[in-house]
């Protein structure tokens, strides 16, 4: 599914985020990447993305090559791609039921499909009562799950997650879990960046940690630990 060969990455400033990483994600795996304040992680989340392209090496994804891919092909790799971030990003001047619905209209999917569609992907991540609520009047949890909606409302086959409970408190970080837990039991893989130790630790999915850069850990039912 995602492949990365000894990839690296230097930004303009002449950070190096990353130094010569090998990375294998399988279809349907559920991926913790962890690891301290620059280490990494989020680099690997844009690279999947192709937000940036690598300084070197490869990246595949459904056997596709990341930095061949034509810019006219970025959208298509995109929508197979479920993005959600720590500060949700919604529109707070349109419902839950809009701000999903935005998701699929960027697609041009059909208005018939829209309104088929949103209301189920609501209903799974618990606000299928709140559709026709606007942002403001969610709490943060809520708010994470309408994000979490908007990037599954697609059918993606990768969902990543950048410190998606970073601004929740610990019970509401585990209800957005369950969420994740739900949507890579049907067959997605699920792949979240995340300074949470508690919730690693108590998971025990795979975990890949990364230190100033490069891959320190990579462990089938592993824990946080030992990442820094």
């Amino acid at each position: 599914m995602i492949s990365f060969f000894n990839v690296s990455k230097i930004y303009p400033n002449g950070v190096r985020a990353l130094q010569e990483v090998s990375l294998q994600i399988d279809k349907g795996e559920f991926v913790f990447i962890v690891g301290p304040s620059g280490a990494g992680k989020s680099t690997i989340v844009k690279l999947i993305f192709r937000e940036e392209l690598p300084t070197k090496g490869q990246i595949y994804i459904g056997g596709r090559s990341v930095i061949r891919m034509k810019s006219g092909e970025v959208p298509a790799l995109r929508r197979r791609i479920g993005m959600v971030f720590q500060d949700f990003r919604l529109l707070p001047d349109r419902t839950v039921f809009e701000n999903v619905a935005f998701a699929m209209k960027v697609i041009c999917a059909g208005r018939s499909e829209i309104t088929e569609r949103v209301p189920q992907v609501l209903k799974l991540v618990g606000l299928g009562k709140r559709m026709d609520d606007y942002p403001p009047q969610l709490s943060g949890g809520e708010q994470q799950r309408a994000a979490i909606a908007r990037a599954l409302v697609n059918s993606p086959s990768i969902m990543i997650a950048d410190e998606p409970t970073g601004n929740l408190d610990i019970d509401t970080s585990w209800e957005i879990m369950d969420c994740f837990q739900e949507i890579s039991k049907r067959g997605t893989t699920v792949i979240i960046a995340t300074h949470a130790k508690e919730i690693v630790d108590a998971m025990r999915q795979r975990v890949v940690a990364l230190n100033c850069g490069e891959i320190v850990r990579d462990e089938h039912r592993g824990v946080y630990a030992n990442a820094t």
